[in-house]
């Protein structure tokens, strides 16, 4: 199973994709974590040259295609090794984020994102990607480090950004979910869980 974690900055990603993996090894899931883009040589060089702050101008178009040569090596060295090895892989963001960031939010033609990506990843794709939505606003006052280059973007941004997520789940609710990120964090991870039982039924993997 692939299961991947997306939404706005701040929104409280790292935390909840942490507890859900914890709670698929304590049911004896082989769970392995990954970044996009990052977890490879090739991505983690491409992911400082994305978000560090820098003088080198970045084209949308490019920023996009970066995006995508980091994640066909993502798949290529870990996820579809993994999967074929049957573990089940957990990643923090994947296309969807693509098509969000640079094309709802970057202004690029958002058919054509997804239709690169599809050559990228080789088709494959998360079985289930859960959102984590809350307003701009808050989840930017939520962070404490200093906003890496995506996140430095401006609030006009940041707010497209959520509303391209909440675009995509509605045109796609068979694989997007939208959780709720304003509440505590037990009921956000409640529903991730519950998200993530029925796929977790119909691959026969043992369910938590």
């Amino acid at each position: 199973m692939f299961f991947s974690f997306d939404g706005v900055d701040g929104a409280g990603k790292s935390t909840q994709m942490r507890l859900f993996c914890d709670w698929l090894r304590e049911a004896g899931h082989e769970v392995v974590e990954c970044r996009d883009p990052g977890s490879t040589r090739l991505g983690e060089a491409i992911r400082a040259i994305l978000l560090e702050h820098s003088d080198t101008p970045i084209h949308r178009r490019s920023e996009m295609l970066l995006y995508m040569a980091a994640r066909a090596q993502l798949v290529e060295e870990v996820i579809r090794p993994q999967l074929e090895a049957g573990r089940t892989v957990v990643s923090d963001r994947f296309l969807l984020a693509n098509v969000v960031y640079q094309g709802y939010a970057g202004g690029l033609d958002i058919e054509s994102v997804w239709q690169v990506g599809g050559i990228a990843t080789s088709g494959i794709r998360p079985d289930r990607t859960f959102v984590l939505d809350l307003d701009s606003a808050t989840a930017t006052q939520r962070i404490r480090r200093a906003h890496d280059r995506m996140e430095a973007q401006g609030p006009d941004f940041q707010q497209r950004v959520r509303e391209g997520f909440l675009c995509e789940a509605a045109r796609h609710p068979e694989r997007i979910s939208v959780i709720d990120a304003s509440r505590d964090v037990a009921a956000i991870q409640s529903d991730i869980r519950e998200a993530a039982r029925p796929h977790l039924a119909e691959s026969h993997i043992p369910q938590p």
